[in-house]
This record gives C-alpha cells, structure tokens and sequence, in this order.
C-alpha cells in the first residue's frame, strides 16, 4: 500500500520522516489527530526489520493514542514516534538530541514520553532540544517514570472486569497471567501481590522475568506457555497483536485485562473470537491510560501534582465500568463500545470548531 494511502486511510494529519545518518537516526512521528489538544505520545526505540514494518506500527499507535485520550477525558490528541533501532545497543546522546530536534521542529502539534525501549534518562535527553517532552525527572518539572501509575490504572480496569464477570472487584487469590514483565509488567505484580492475587508471569529478557519473581514472587513460564495457563485474567503487557487467531484458541483464562496498546491483531476478527470464547476483553487504550493521564499532568501551569494524577487515574476503573455497560445494552463487543465513546467525545468537541485546547494546556502555547 502507498505510504500516503496507508496514513490517509487511518485519518492522520501529518507523518514525519526523521533521518540524520551522521547520528545513525531514524525515525517517524506521526500526528493522529489534534482536535482535543496536542498529539502527546511516547517514542518507542525498537529493532524493526524494515521501515514498513515501523510505519505500520507508528500508524496504529499514534491512532490508539488518539482514542485513549478521548475516553480518558484529557485534552489531548493523539501522536506517536518510533526509533528504528536496538535500544540495548544503538542509543547515543547525539540521537536522542537529533531527534528532539525534530519534535522541535513541530512546534508543539506532537509532544513526546518514554514507551518500550526509551526511559527517562532518553526523555531529558531530548529536553536539551526542545521544550515538547514529558516522563522527564522531578529535578526538571516532571513526573519521572510513568509506568508505576500506568500499571495502577491497569489494576483500576482489572478490577472493573473482575466486577463485571464475578460480581466482585477484589482480586484476593485470583489467578493473573501477565505477559511481559518489563517497566509497567512488573509494577502490575507488585500491585497485584498487594492485592493478594496469584501472579504467573513471562518476559523474552531473562532478567526482567527474574527481577519480578524475586521481589514479587512472580511463579515464571517459558514466553510461549503463557497462553496455556489456567487463570482468570490474562493482562498482555508486552507488544501488541498478541491476540489473534493462533493465540486466542489457546487462552484459558475469563478476562483479558492488561496494559500493552493494541492488543488485538485486528480489531474486528479478534474481538469477535473472544466475543464467542466468553472472555471478557477490557480494551486496551482505556485500560492503560494511566501513564498518558500522568504525563498530561505534567503540562499543567502550576506543574506536577502527583495526587492530582493518580486521583484521575482511579477514573479508569468507573471508565471501564462504562464501556461494559454500553456493550451490554447495546449488545455490541466491549472493543466497539470503547472506540464509541473516544468517537463520540471527538465528535462533539469538532462540532464547536476550536482548537484553544483547553485551559488546562493554553498557557504552553502563549
């Protein structure tokens, strides 16, 4: 497909090809949409195999990112960036500055954040750059790593869904299969032991998978088993796509409820699999809102609050409540009423034809 066709059909205002061969950068950003306020997303640095593969994903994310902060209630738009590269290997102060360089160069339509292989210390890398960057340190305005409040808002859905398929949100001695036990994975388990919840766990990095089963008990399974274990909630919080005609058969669980972005291979297909297996299917860009919902509060004037951030993320869990229950009076997948509500709350504000974005974020733009 034509690049301009691929963005064009999926509604993007504007794509940009970022390349400094001097730095070895390469990378895209893409704006979804602006109509609520600036595209905030993160910028994930990871080894695609080729540039297609990295627009395709940039494409879906920074779509994804527009409808979680529809549903989440922020004035936000939707943008997402990727790094072509192996960030265990190829990251250098003079890439991150290239490419704060070119999120400059937007003038404030795209802002950035930590996601999969970037971190904080990248964050303020890019902050030497440009002022368009949030997941940066307290010593700097920010909130530092958002991925602990990302995973709380993930318990927040978890326990909507625990409500709605066992009248009861308490996670006390429930069986949870995390998939993935990196930065956000691995704070779901130490919430979820908290909450005195079985946690079974994987990660391809053998560390991560250690580091969670030491200080949370995590009981680990090869990556592939996963799938195969008895449980009542399985929470994917690695990669997206996971969910799909060769995974789903396999899923032995009630409820799938976890914090990685577009979990489903393709929407339609796959929400309709899981729709016919009785699982319920906590979709993902409201779930995971919570990291976007700390970032944001980043940008408000009189900065950082942290109580203020987490009081919002607790919003999820009636969020999710609400999904459920427009698809269940409307007898639609739980996937289709979420894109409702983000599409609807869209649609409401393009129909005032402003775009001061809010009080929240108009004094970054005086």
């Amino acid at each position: 497909m034509d690049i301009f066709q691929q963005a064009t059909e999926m509604g993007h205002e504007r794509v940009l090809f970022c390349s400094n061969p001097e730095v070895g950068l390469q990378a895209i950003i893409a704006i979804h949409s602006t109509t609520l306020g600036p595209a905030l997303g993160g910028v994930r640095m990871w080894p695609y195999k080729s540039a297609q593969e990295a627009l395709t994903d940039v494409l879906r994310l920074s779509r994804g990112m527009t409808y979680k902060a529809a549903a989440a209630g922020l004035n936000l738009g939707g943008g997402k960036a990727v790094i072509i590269g192996d960030p265990k290997k190829d990251k250098s102060e003079a890439l991150f500055r290239a490419f704060g360089s070119c999120i400059d160069s937007l003038g404030g339509h795209y802002i950035t954040a930590e996601d999969v292989g970037t971190d904080m210390e990248d964050m303020e890398l890019i902050l030497t750059e440009t002022r368009w960057v949030t997941g940066v340190s307290p010593g700097h305005g920010g909130s530092g790593d958002p991925s602990p409040v990302t995973a709380f808002g993930t318990l927040q859905g978890m326990k909507a869904a625990v409500r709605r398929r066992f009248e009861d949100p308490s996670l006390a001695n429930r069986k949870v299969a995390i998939q993935g036990l990196g930065s956000v994975g691995f704070h779901l388990a130490g919430y979820l032991k908290q909450e005195g919840a079985k946690v079974y766990g994987c990660d391809i990095d053998p560390e991560a998978a250690e580091t969670a089963a030491a200080e949370h008990g995590v009981t680990l399974v090869a990556p592939d088993e996963i799938y195969d274990i008895p449980c009542d909630v399985f929470a994917p919080c690695a990669l997206g796509a996971v969910l799909n005609p060769n995974t789903i058969p396999r899923l032995k669980c009630q409820i799938v409820a976890g914090a990685a972005n577009n979990q489903l291979a393709e929407e339609d297909r796959d929400s309709a699999a899981l729709e016919a297996r009785k699982i319920l299917y906590a979709p993902d860009f409201v779930i995971n809102a919570g990291g976007l919902i700390n970032v944001y509060n980043e940008l408000a004037e009189l900065g950082y609050n942290q109580d203020r951030a987490m009081r919002m993320t607790r919003g999820i869990y009636l969020n999710m409540m609400r999904v459920f229950d427009i698809a269940k009076a409307e007898g639609i997948p739980t996937s289709k009423a979420a894109d409702r509500v983000a599409e609807e709350r869209i649609s409401r504000v393009k129909s005032v034809g402003t775009r001061r974005w809010g009080r929240l974020l108009q004094h970054l733009y005086r």
